[in-house]
């Protein structure tokens, strides 16, 4: 059986390494090895970095839409609470957008949030 020799795809996967590495500085964009250790690195962060975006997305919706909820005299717990009982299916980044640029929509969302919360407990209680 004849020795397979790798041909064209060791140059391919070598310059795909060195082209994501372009812009890195000294060796790290120059040499084979270590640009593959940064690029490597590099991706690992990205990857993450994807993550965290999301929490921190989630994050900040929650306090604007709490900051929105507080100057409708509710708990973002309560608001939320009461939209789910009004069956309201918004999520937190159309909330946030929501109370951001029209705080009078929000502010009748919080007040359907506020009818269905007495309407429940006034259900419990008979």
């Amino acid at each position: 059986m004849p020795r397979a020799k790798r041909g064209n795809k060791r140059t391919e996967k070598r310059k795909k390494i060195l082209a994501l590495a372009k812009g890195y500085r000294g060796t790290k964009s120059k040499l084979y090895r270590s640009a593959k250790e940064s690029v490597e690195r590099a991706l690992n962060f990205a990857y993450t970095g994807r993550k965290l975006k999301k929490r921190d997305f989630r994050k900040l919706w929650i306090v604007r839409i709490n900051a929105a909820c507080r100057l409708n005299e509710m708990k973002y717990s309560q608001f939320m609470h009461g939209l789910k009982l009004a069956g309201v299916e918004l999520d937190r980044k159309v909330l946030a957008d929501l109370a951001v640029k029209q705080p009078e929509s929000f502010a009748i969302l919080a007040g359907q949030a506020k009818d269905a919360i007495s309407s429940n407990q006034q259900q419990a209680a008979a």
